[in-house]
């Protein structure tokens, strides 16, 4: 594996630790690494290293959680709020897994038990805090070139009420819906780089299983973030090429059928005779994709959804039919709109972007979307589309 740190950079380390005798192991632990020159610059109070850190620029911070003037995470607080570019290696005398959790929360990029530590433990460690806080500097910066981007689109619109309240609930959405993922991946990779030993089978295996899904929801999110970003700038590219839709929904719902097991019944429905024609499969997977994910996930266990195509002579007519929430009927018409969700989806997780894509996807095929609802009983979404046949010359 290729180390984080280039062997030629010298890296600065700031230790924050009363313990004498633990900072001179520290000292020559990270001497006796010879891949890369540790620079260590120790301090035993908070206030020395809040000086310092005024004083002189550093890469990584190893800090102890029990100071004679700070105990706690209230030392990790002050040190993220006085410099919160630095990331953070807390130190801790106690194996306690909420403790290395809470930290991660609260900014820590890892956490060590000092009598654990060990020369690769410590140099990895080190390593992984470092490029795990250039990565979430990135983010950072990717996130406000993504706000300054929709900035510049909202000077454009006519309303400043609209303008004001797409970019709030763009930023909380992306914030909220980013962070929690990214949080995930960081933890369990984090138990699973330093306490592997320790987890059961079991335990990994969840903790895999979780990084994979966070993994899934970021790549959605910026999947979704994307599509929209195209539309609004008339970009949102159509390259139609022959397909036969009928098979494509067959396997489709094949597909979905697998994923989700016996919690539903998904029934597939064809009508008419179908025929290759010209169909962009980017712009259809966007649509059958967000229609059947809402269909399953406002739905109850057991329940039965629907998917039917029909062919006619000059459009195809897709149909997803659930039995679950329903939508309030005065909610119907915004539900089109960016981050616009129906006011009784409660705890269910959502971006209010899905149906904003389908709409459009639809409408760059010049095609037209509609659908019915009663709350409680279920929802049908109906999308027509024009055939665009097959020059055969």
């Amino acid at each position: 594996m290729r180390s984080a740190i280039k062997p030629e950079n010298d890296v600065k380390v700031l230790l924050v630790e009363d313990d004498l005798v633990e900072a001179r192991l520290l000292h020559e632990i990270l001497k006796n690494f010879h891949l890369n020159k540790f620079n260590l610059v120790h301090v035993t109070r908070l206030r020395e290293a809040l000086k310092y850190l005024e004083q002189d620029a550093y890469d990584v911070i190893l800090l102890d959680l029990t100071l004679p003037d700070s105990q706690g995470l209230d030392s990790l607080q002050t040190i993220v709020r006085f410099a919160p570019r630095l990331p953070v290696v807390v130190l801790t005398n106690t194996n306690d897994d909420q403790l290395a959790i809470e930290a991660v929360r609260q900014g820590a990029q890892d956490y060590l038990v000092k009598r654990n530590i060990n020369v690769e433990g410590l140099v990895r460690s080190l390593q992984y805090a470092i490029e795990r806080k250039r990565v979430n500097e990135t983010l950072m910066q990717a996130n406000e070139t993504l706000v300054n981007s929709i900035q510049e689109k909202n000077s454009q619109l006519a309303e400043a009420e609209k303008i004001n309240q797409f970019k709030t609930e763009f930023l909380s959405m992306f914030s909220h819906d980013f962070r929690n993922p990214l949080t995930t991946i960081l933890v369990s990779a984090g138990l699973l780089e330093e306490k592997k030993e320790l987890l059961s089978e079991q335990r990994q295996e969840l903790l895999l299983k979780q990084i994979r899904s966070a993994g899934k929801s970021l790549s959605q999110l910026l999947d979704e973030i994307i599509v929209i970003g195209h539309s609004d700038a008339g970009k949102l590219p159509y390259n139609p090429e022959p397909l036969n839709i009928q098979s494509y929904c067959k396997q489709l719902i094949e597909e979905f059928k697998i994923t989700t097991g016996n919690k539903h019944k998904l029934n597939f429905i064809s009508e008419g005779i179908f025929t290759d024609a010209l169909w962009d499969i980017n712009l259809l997977q966007h649509i059958l994709d967000n229609l059947l994910i809402n269909a399953i996930k406002y739905s109850p266990e057991g329940s039965l959804i629907e998917f039917k195509i029909i062919a006619q002579e000059n459009t195809v007519t897709l149909t997803v039919k659930d039995e679950g929430i329903g939508i309030p009927s005065e909610q119907i018409d915004r539900l089109f709109i960016p981050f616009n969700r129906a006011s009784n989806v409660r705890h269910i997780p959502g971006t209010g972007l899905g149906l904003a894509i389908v709409k459009r996807c639809v409408e760059v095929q010049k095609g037209e979307i509609s659908l019915t609802s009663q709350e409680g009983l279920g929802t049908t979404f109906k999308v027509v589309l024009p055939i665009v046949k097959v020059d055969k010359r």
